[in-house]
């Protein structure tokens, strides 16, 4: 269960809460989707909160971006008030006597940058005294939602949204800038139309589901080793965010799992996490995360295991084929590196990133791991 460090002062102590954003491209299936996660979720015992999409509401209201002289300030506007319900649907649930809280947000803010310049996001920024990791992971879980306009254009309408304008060829461009906005968060998923409507709402569920431990976290992964990638040309990709990332061990009594803190971010900016984990068969892994505050993540690392060295990686988030790659650079590494890629299962089929050279899979294999790289040599 992922759990932000502002809900620990919850009226319930047993309570967890998770932020969770539903985004996409126009006529995604979102509306739909809330529907989805409302019936599925409730049933596992969740009370669930909606927080309505806040263009939506502007646009509706009469205030549509279009009219507006200034886009850097209507964005800001945008973005302030959609933190601002946010803020309210979370101090809200800690106030109700419920064990598990889920909030689904119709958008986050990330989704705004879509309709911004850099210099315009820059200026977002400022005004909100915030940063870019910050403001991106502050959410536990981003799911997009592919656009129709992509693979079942045939169902592509803007019949079903007063708000929708775009035609088909402007619903791929959003779709594509929407996802470019999310790369570099830990845990975005992709949700395209390979198969049917109901079936993509289905994998939609089992995502979350996996996301949050319902009925057990569990994860499919594929590890490559590559050639060392040329990061310039890799990091110029419109759909490619660098993160920098240390990470420690703490020591488990559980054979078998690992304990990992981890900080993560870039520019002097970070999100910190605890994370335990256990490999199984097939690639698969249960892992259960829970968010840190700095000086938990301080506390914790006096506490480091020492048997293993602490961990530094230069990881390249890049979204691709309709898959998420994690391409971790290591110091000591000067012609290799790693790629992982999420997968909906092990039969999903992998695609490889133009520009990328694989020597070979190693999902597996132990000495390939990151507690294994960590790992100090008794003859050392």
């Amino acid at each position: 269960m992922r759990q932000d460090a502002e809900t620990r002062e919850a009226v319930n102590p047993r309570q967890h809460i998770t932020k969770i954003v539903i985004t996409g491209g126009p006529c995604a299936g979102k509306t739909t989707a809330m529907s989805w996660i409302q019936n599925a979720f409730t049933k596992k015992g969740y009370m669930v909160l909606f927080v309505d999409e806040t263009a939506t509401e502007l646009i509706g209201g009469g205030a549509p971006w279009k009219f507006t002289k200034c886009n850097r300030d209507y964005q800001f506007r945008l973005t302030e008030l959609m933190l601002a319900k946010e803020l309210a649907f979370t101090e809200i649930a800690k106030t109700f006597d419920a064990d598990k809280v889920l909030i689904v947000c119709d958008r986050g803010a990330l989704d705004n940058r879509a309709y911004m310049s850099d210099e315009e996001f820059r200026y977002v920024l400022k005004r909100l005294d915030t940063n870019e990791v910050a403001l991106r992971d502050h959410y536990d879980a981003v799911f997009h939602l592919v656009t129709a306009a992509k693979g079942a254009e045939q169902f592509y309408t803007l019949a079903n949204n007063a708000a929708r304008y775009e035609t088909v060829e402007e619903a791929v461009k959003v779709d594509d800038s929407l996802i470019q906005s999310w790369t570099g968060h830990p845990h975005l998923r992709v949700i395209d139309n390979r198969f049917d409507f109901d079936e993509k709402m289905l994998n939609l569920i089992s995502e979350i589901s996996n996301f949050l431990g319902e009925p057990r976290p569990m994860g499919t992964a594929r590890k490559f080793l590559i050639k060392y990638p040329d990061v310039r040309a890799l990091e110029k990709k419109p759909n490619c965010q660098s993160v920098d990332i240390m990470q420690a061990y703490l020591h488990s009594e559980i054979p078998g799992e690992f304990i990992r803190i981890r900080q993560r971010g870039r520019d002097g900016n970070y999100i910190y996490y605890k994370t335990r984990k256990r490999q199984i068969e097939g690639g698969k892994r249960i892992e259960l995360e829970e968010r840190l505050t700095q000086d938990e993540y301080l506390d914790l690392m006096m506490q480091a295991d020492p048997a293993y060295r602490p961990i530094r990686k230069h990881r390249c988030c890049l979204s691709e084929n309709g898959l998420y790659y994690n391409i971790d650079l290591y110091p000591q590494w000067a012609d290799q590196a790693m790629m992982e890629i999420e997968l909906y299962n092990e039969d999903q089929e992998v695609k490889i990133p133009e520009g990328i050279q694989v020597i070979r899979e190693v999902t597996g294999e132990v000495e390939y791991t990151n507690p294994y790289i960590a790992k100090i040599k008794s003859a050392l």
